[in-house]
């Protein structure tokens, strides 16, 4: 497993010789403001992932079942106008500059208080009302992907300081690498993440695709989705997903924190961080398909989101309406509503600090 990680950490952070992915570039669109949104195109032997400069969107990832036959695996629009249209999904974008939630947007950083805008039941989810994902970063070619940049302005959506943000998408072979950094002028906090909804068999619901996340614990919520402060055990609760589990198999249970968000949607605490830095937390799988994804990080904690709000409100690619469990969200990250809970790992940023993580998403298939 060591030499798994460091080869995973080598040829996703440095790139590889013998890596052949082609990236193609084609204008997509034009916000509201006359600035060009463009479509980046990644494509190698296995693998089509298309990314856009609004809101740092992944729009789309083809790839191959058991039988070599490929399907669209992420929920997304097959055009500008409808990502522009939808300010409730965040359908594949990156969130932030906090991922999740901050209770009643507010909280102290370098001794000053913060109120941030309120969006989600007097809280604060995913950075506020006009957050990274409403966004049209400048984007870059890089060696077998595309590296997009935003710079947010001291104050944006409450948050204090200039804070300059970069997302690196490359494909090497079966895996996808996101390395995200940052810098910032004021004392701050950020909390990157990458809110693609998956579903491998490339239609229907999720229920029956099993899920195993390396962490023993999780964050209970209040009723508006915030942590309590606990770290709660996982074992014999539904949230135990320690062995492969099919997503639906308890989904239903009478049980109230399953109840509060209608489903999955909690945070995930990973278990003993890894000696190499990055560390395998996730294996989702299709067991029909035989489609594998398997999710490393350094992040310490990773949210489950299974899809418990889609209403049927927006149609994806193929017209069909995104209904409840329609895909789930596997999102490496800091914990929700860190900056009020000083114990837990720091989501704050200062200035002359670089702020650096990396997420591999690494597609393969099983018999």
């Amino acid at each position: 497993m060591k030499r798994l990680l460091a080869a995973l950490s080598v040829l996703a952070l440095c790139g590889s010789a013998l890596a052949q992915t082609r990236v193609v570039k084609a204008p997509w669109g034009k916000m509201p403001d006359g600035s060009t949104v463009e479509l980046y195109t990644l494509t190698d032997a296995r693998l089509t992932i298309a990314v856009t400069t609004f809101g740092a969107h992944i729009t789309s990832i083809q790839a191959p079942d058991r039988a070599g036959s490929r399907a669209d695996i992420v929920l997304g629009y097959n055009d500008f106008a409808s990502y522009l249209a939808d300010n409730k999904t965040y359908l594949g974008s990156v969130v932030g500059r906090y991922g999740n939630r901050i209770g009643k947007g507010r909280f102290t950083v370098g001794g000053k208080p913060v109120q941030l805008d309120l969006n989600n039941n007097g809280n604060t989810l995913h950075g506020g009302t006009t957050g990274f994902d409403r966004h049209n970063w400048t984007g870059k070619q890089i060696p077998n992907g595309v590296e997009l940049t935003l710079v947010s302005k001291d104050g944006d959506m409450g948050f204090p300081g200039t804070l300059t943000a970069h997302v690196k998408y490359q494909l090497l072979d079966d895996k996808l690498s996101i390395d995200y950094s940052a810098t910032t002028d004021q004392s701050t906090v950020l909390n990157l993440t990458q809110h693609t909804y998956f579903n491998l068999a490339g239609k229907g619901d999720i229920l029956s695709q099993t899920l195993q996340l390396n962490a023993d614990r999780y964050t209970p919520t209040d009723a508006g989705l915030i942590p309590t402060g606990q770290l709660a055990p996982v074992a014999g609760t539904p949230f135990d997903f320690t062995r492969p589990t099919a997503i639906g198999a308890r989904i239903h249970t009478p049980n109230e924190q399953l109840k509060l968000a209608g489903g999955y949607d909690h945070n995930w605490i990973v278990t003993s961080p890894h000696p190499l830095g990055i560390k395998p937390v996730a294996i989702l799988a299709d067991p029909a398909s035989g489609r594998v994804l398997k999710i490393f990080t350094v992040e310490p904690a990773i949210q489950f989101y299974s899809g418990n709000f889609l209403d049927g409100s927006f149609h994806g690619r193929s017209g069909d309406a995104y209904q409840k469990y329609a895909g789930l969200c596997l999102e490496s990250q800091h914990y929700p509503d860190s900056p009020n809970h000083p114990d837990w790992p720091s989501t704050t940023l200062t200035p002359g600090k670089i702020y650096h993580t990396t997420t591999i998403w690494q597609f393969t298939t099983q018999k």
